[in-house]
């Protein structure tokens, strides 16, 4: 006859790993990190524009180019970083953001939205975008999604 597992042996070799991962983390120390710059001058704009500057290509590319069609087409949104990344802020809560690729280790960047933005379209609507590069029909796309978010 086996011998019974104790139930703390079961217990150990079943328990899920609880907590924020290396990346996230690290995601949260960029926040803080951000927000002491903010508090030293280093905000807006110009820190966007280092973090875009510090990405590796072709991310630092696509960074560049989703910030020329933000500036270009939605003027009131103002740059900033927000959570380490390059965003866009409308009254002061993030609209839109560029996630590089190797920010969580993914295979491709991210061009996304938050709740605040106006993309409502039914019951289901993309929040988010896969980019591996950019062509002109998605510059395209992007430039009205980005239109349509700062409403």
């Amino acid at each position: 006859m086996a011998a019974k597992k104790s139930a703390k042996t079961a217990t150990r070799k079943t328990t899920v790993k609880v907590g924020l991962s290396a990346e996230e983390k690290a995601a949260l120390k960029e926040t803080i990190a951000d927000q002491k710059a903010a508090a030293a001058g280093l905000a807006g704009e110009k820190a966007l524009l280092a973090k875009i500057s510090a990405m590796k290509e072709p991310d630092r590319g696509m960074a560049k180019r989703i910030h020329a069609i933000v500036k270009a087409n939605a003027p009131t949104l103002s740059p900033t970083t927000w959570y380490g990344m390059p965003a866009y802020t409308k009254n002061g809560k993030a609209v839109l953001f560029f996630q590089d690729k190797a920010k969580f280790k993914a295979r491709y960047a991210t061009f996304g939205f938050n709740d605040n933005a106006s993309l409502d379209d039914g019951n289901m609507w993309p929040t988010s975008y896969a980019l591996t590069k950019l062509t002109a029909a998605d510059e395209a796309k992007i430039a009205a999604l980005v239109k349509k978010a700062a409403s």
